[in-house]
This record gives structure tokens, C-alpha cells and sequence, in this order.
């Protein structure tokens, strides 16, 4: 029904990271949106990282995250257990493949991958929240790209209640307490940042993509590629090099999250 991957509901039948994990592996994302085949910027992040591992797995939809493990996507079945959040998912991956994900990063690389991540993931992630849910003119693809399938009836009540969150949240957040001009400024600076983190070799930490890139291309992905364009996707246009980025880091492991 819903597609806001920040909703979190209590946790039910999963596992700790200190258990012994193994069996086969089944990623759940939410349904494609918005002319997008993987709408949301963490489902596509766990998508190119378990494609770079080279690990088998099986991928599935699943449109309502009140019915997942913590109530957000993605998450991930492993034999008969679940594991959600994609951070998790990556240190669970880490283990799986003896250092795979993390391994041969030096310190410095380690540190500056995470700062990154966390400015997109933290931070630059809900401007696009905002620029999809909030604006009134951009709100009519949100009914029909989350809410598209359900009964007239209860559509304006459900959705009604779902964008009222949203509103809460952000609020709380901080950032939707600023007028939408300040925002604007937030997200330049935002940008600018990422684009200034960009190595000469192309990716965040040399000439070959990892789990920070990831992180950092599934959030410019959902920026640059839903349709129609938000208020946002607009003024990233002003960041071209980073738009060259995020299709260099999902070209490298032939994972997008646009149709192709």
C-alpha cells in the first residue's frame, strides 16, 4: 500500500548479526513508482551490492511495509530468517563474504565513505521525501504510484492520513521547518558536497565502485530518474557531474534503478 521506506513499526521474527546466518537469499523491495523500476534508493543499493558480490539471489516486491519485518524496505529472507535495514543488510553482507563489502578500504576511505553516505542517506534523502509528497502539484503521482490500488472509497482517507506523516516527520527531522527556498539551499550545498567527494578516479574511494558508492547513486537515482520531474530533480540538473556519477556507479554492475 505504502511506500515510505522510513516507517518502522516493531520488530518481529529476526535475527541478530551475531547469529550464524546462511541460506539462500531473497531481496524485498517495494513495487516499481514514479516511471521507476526500483523506486527507492535503499532497495537499489542492497540490488547492486548483492549483483557486485556475484551472490545468487532472488528478488520480490512487496507494496505494503506494514507487512515486513520493522515495517520498511528493503529486507532481505535469508533460508528462513529476515534481516532489515540496508546498513544491516551490507555488515551482514560483510560477514557472509569475509570483508567483500568493507575489505581493502583504508581508514581514511572508510571515513569518508560514511560521511557521505550518511549526508545522502540522512540528510539529501528527504528532500526527496519532500519534493514528492509535500509539493501539491507532485502529489497526484504519489496517490497513484503508492496508493494507485486501492478502493476509491478509502483512497483520500488512507492518503490523507500517509501524507500527514510525512508532514510530522519532516518536521521533526528539522528540515521542514525551514522555508522551501532555505531548503533549495540545503540541497545545493548537499549536492556540491557529494559532487566534491567524487575521486579523480571516478568513485568515492578510487577507480571501482563499493558499498559507499551504493549508498550515495541509489539516493542520487531516485533524484534524477522518477517522473515527472520534482522540484528537486530540477536543481540537481545544475550538478551534471553528478548525474554522470550515479549512472557510471549503476552502469558498472548493470544495475539501475531507471528502466534500461
Amino acid at each position: 500500500m505504502m511506500g515510505l521506506d522510513f516507517l518502522v513499526l516493531p520488530t518481529s521474527g529476526e535475527f541478530s548479526l551475531n547469529q550464524k546466518m546462511d541460506g539462500a537469499l531473497h531481496l524485498v523491495t517495494l513495487p516499481p513508482a514514479f516511471g521507476m523500476r526500483n523506486v527507492s534508493p535503499f532497495c537499489l543499493k542492497i540490488e547492486m551490492l548483492l549483483t557486485d558480490l556475484q551472490l545468487d539471489f532472488t528478488i520480490g516486491e512487496e507494496a505494503d511495509p506494514r507487512k515486513t519485518p520493522k515495517g520498511k524496505l528493503p529486507y532481505l529472507r535469508i533460508g528462513d530468517d529476515s534481516l532489515a535495514d540496508s546498513e544491516l543488510i551490507g555488515e551482514y553482507l560483510e560477514q557472509r563474504t569475509n570483508g567483500g563489502v568493507f575489505g581493502g578500504l583504508s581508514a581514511a576511505q572508510t571515513g569518508q565513505g560514511w560521511a557521505a553516505t550518511r549526508l545522502a542517506e540522512d540528510h539529501l534523502y528527504w528532500m526527496i521525501v519532500a519534493s514528492r509528497w509535500l509539493d501539491d502539484d507532485w502529489w497526484p503521482n504519489v496517490i497513484e504510484g503508492f496508493f494507485g490500488e486501492l478502493p476509491g472509497l478509502i483512497k483520500p482517507l488512507v492518503t490523507r492520513i500517509a501524507r500527514r506523516e510525512v508532514v510530522k516527520t519532516y518536521h521533526l527531522q528539522g528540515l521542514g521547518r525551514h522555508t522551501l527556498e532555505e531548503q533549495h539551499g540545503f540541497a545545493r550545498r548537499d549536492l556540491a558536497a557529494l559532487q566534491g567527494c567524487i575521486s579523480p578516479a571516478g568513485f568515492l574511494c578510487g577507480d571501482t565502485p563499493n558499498y559507499f558508492d551504493y549508498s550515495v547513486a541509489g539516493i542520487l537515482a531516485g533524484m534524477y530518474d522518477n517522473t515527472p520531474a520534482t522540484w528537486l530533480t530540477t536543481l540537481a540538473a545544475e550538478y551534471p557531474d553528478l548525474r554522470a556519477y550515479a549512472d557510471r556507479v549503476q552502469s558498472h554492475v548493470g544495475v539501475f534503478g531507471r528502466y534500461v
